[in-house]
């Protein structure tokens, strides 16, 4: 028995080696089954990177080198540097005292102030106190739209303008519930009731460039719509404010440094924007996010500015360099790899508390996973991507085995539905968690 004992341990051993190489087989056999045989894939380009953190290695990689626009999974990476340079709450305005009731403010770009959202809202408490306040927007060094961004999408509500102080979530909500409003009540003022509105079938538009509503006659029934407001109008948002706080609010120029005298005051816990940033892909969360993570490293906001900063800091090893030019993803000139989102969830998954991501990301029957993945909550987390003719998909599963897996997959100018699409991703990556 001595002299078989080390034989049946080396046996194992080989068994289990051959078992851990078949596996990157029989993955890539699922792929050619589920995906390469499914003629919706068959004229796209397809990228997929699989990976088990606890050995360190891919179990499969498809063109997971080669560049894809990501869409919304461009979140991801501004979801990872909110969560690495925000806090535990977000800071909504830094302020000095001057006396007299009156109170130097620089905004931090917090998306959450009066925004619906959020119904506590701590620094508008604080600001309607103050008799006289100075606003600067010195920190501001960036563009209400980001690169790249659709010019003729202004009036979507998921293309709101980026801004210092944003206010009600830079957008109007018009309803028509027995009679015509709009919110914030400031734009209230240049509607009347009119036999359209009284009917009930119109629609409403903003001009390109300035704040003018327009209501036309529509063969469909009005349920209320979101608009962006033109932030490029400069005393608008001295306006919003001090219609909304009935206080006096004069803009200044002058940067507050940041001394010792300098207050801070606090609006949201972090992970409950960044939980509804990722839930519901908000691409205004996301800008913002990115902006408010510029103004606590680099002391002002610029997205550009910061992209470039977390690319040569934390984000230097990444397996290829992206082009990064928008928290969002609403930009077509963002390029990754599938690696690229491998590494950075990966890095997340190292960094932060597990309970932490499992309640910012979506999991199966939730968020923008809702309708996919009913029947696999709590087995994946992972946040989608969608442009015209691109699907993204990356995040983390768990396998009835137990193994906790990284997964990217990448879906780029495909002429199928998105529906189809995304259908075809998840019979893949159903079948990993079910069978390995």
């Amino acid at each position: 028995m001595k002299k078989q004992f080390p034989l049946f341990l080396s046996l194992i051993s080989v068994s289990i080696l051959m078992a851990s190489c078949s596996l990157p087989k029989q993955i890539a056999r699922e792929a050619k089954q589920d995906i390469f045989s499914n003629a919706d894939f068959a004229p796209a380009h397809v990228g997929i990177s699989l990976y088990d953190p606890a050995t360190q290695q891919y179990l499969y990689n498809y063109q997971a080198d080669k560049f894809f626009v990501p869409a919304s999974n461009t979140k991801l990476f501004s979801c990872y540097a909110g969560m690495k340079y925000l806090g535990d709450s977000l800071v909504g305005i830094r302020y000095v005292n001057k006396g007299n009731g009156t109170i130097e403010v620089e905004a931090n770009g917090d998306a959450s102030f009066l925004h619906p959202d959020f119904k506590n809202q701590p620094v508008f408490d604080f600001l309607k106190k103050q008799q006289k306040i100075l606003l600067t927007d010195e920190n501001w060094k960036d563009n209400a739209l980001g690169a790249g961004w659709a010019w003729d999408d202004y009036n979507s509500d998921y293309m709101a303008e980026r801004s210092v102080m944003p206010v009600y979530g830079n957008v109007v909500h018009f309803t028509n519930n027995g009679s015509f409003k709009a919110m914030p009540a400031y734009f209230q003022q240049q509607f009347q009731e009119t036999a359209i509105t009284a009917k009930g079938n119109f629609s409403v538009r903003r001009e390109m460039a300035a704040n003018q509503f327009t209501i036309r006659a529509s063969a469909n029934k009005f349920n209320g719509v979101d608009i962006p407001f033109y932030t490029g109008d400069k005393q608008l948002q001295v306006q919003l404010l001090a219609d909304t706080l009935k206080t006096i609010i004069e803009p200044v120029h002058f940067k507050i440094d940041r001394l010792p005298d300098v207050v801070k005051v606090y609006s949201q816990p972090t992970d409950s924007l960044l939980k509804i940033m990722m839930h519901r892909s908000d691409n205004f969360f996301a800008e913002q996010t990115l902006l408010m993570v510029s103004n606590e490293k680099l002391a002002m906001m610029n997205t550009a500015k910061i992209i470039d900063t977390l690319l040569k800091t934390d984000l230097k090893d990444l397996p290829q360099k992206p082009k990064w030019v928008d928290g969002s993803g609403l930009s077509r000139y963002n390029l990754f790899t599938p690696q690229d989102f491998v590494w950075v969830l990966t890095r997340m998954k190292n960094e932060f508390n597990w309970d932490r991501i499992k309640t910012i990301l979506p999991t199966g029957g939730t968020g923008t996973l809702g309708g996919l993945y009913k029947n696999y909550e709590g087995r994946i987390y992972a946040k989608t991507g969608t442009l015209s003719n691109h699907v993204a998909l990356s995040g983390y599963i768990i396998t009835r085995k137990g193994k906790q897996l990284v997964f990217s997959f990448m879906v780029n100018a495909h002429q199928a539905s998105a529906a189809n699409i995304r259908k075809g991703i998840e019979k893949f990556l159903t079948a990993v968690i079910d069978k390995y």
